[in-house]
């Protein structure tokens, strides 16, 4: 577990870094990081990825597997991508993604209305069972700056945690925790994620 939270540190500084090389050309420095306590034991921590300078997450879409049947091996959640906008939703859009797993199929964007920002999530996990079919995170809503909540369109296996504290303005980036494929034995797919804010 210590050894956990000291890659997660690891990785934060090495972006922190990277955002204060990059300058006024790179992506805006975020002010905060947004995270939840029940995400999957499994996977690794992936790269961060963030909306252009000036840009927040309007919408979000997810890559999901549906149900797999027996013998099948689910994964359910797979992928998470933010659509970054500035001024009205549905343009000037740019979508980011982290890395996601391999199977699934993307879904339509979900937005914010008015052209509102993600400011705070939650996330569907199925805990654990041991012998069976693992899935870890099977869906996430978030919640809009007008306090909307929009729940994306996942599986229903496990139960949803509490929510993120908020970022003040918005989210404006996202890395994932994903198992990478494991050929014969059970996948998981995407099991955790953290989401960046930034101020401007």
């Amino acid at each position: 577990m210590e050894r956990d939270a000291g890659v997660k540190l690891l990785l934060l500084l090495l972006w922190a870094t990277h955002c204060e090389r990059a300058g006024a050309g790179g992506p805006s420095g975020y002010t905060s990081v947004i995270e939840v306590t029940n995400g999957g034991p499994w996977g690794d921590w992936a790269w961060p990825e963030m909306c252009p300078d000036g840009f927040f997450a309007s919408g979000f879409s997810l890559k999901v597997e549906p149900p797999q049947g027996i013998p099948g091996d689910d994964t359910a959640l797979n992928g998470i991508r933010l659509h970054c906008a500035r001024g009205n939703a549905e343009r000037n859009t740019h979508v980011v993604e982290s890395q996601s797993g391999r199977w699934g199929a993307w879904s339509e964007p979900l937005w914010c209305p008015g052209g509102g920002f993600l400011v705070a999530f939650s996330l569907r996990v199925e805990a654990p069972v041991t012998p069976g079919d693992n899935t870890a995170v099977n869906n996430l809503s978030f919640r809009c700056s007008d306090s909307t909540e929009l729940e994306g369109p996942g599986l229903a296996w496990g139960e949803f945690g509490d929510w993120s504290g908020p970022c003040p303005k918005g989210v404006c980036g996202l890395q994932t925790k994903i198992e990478g494929p494991r050929g014969l034995r059970d996948d998981t797919a995407l099991n955790d994620v953290r989401f960046f804010c930034c101020h401007s």
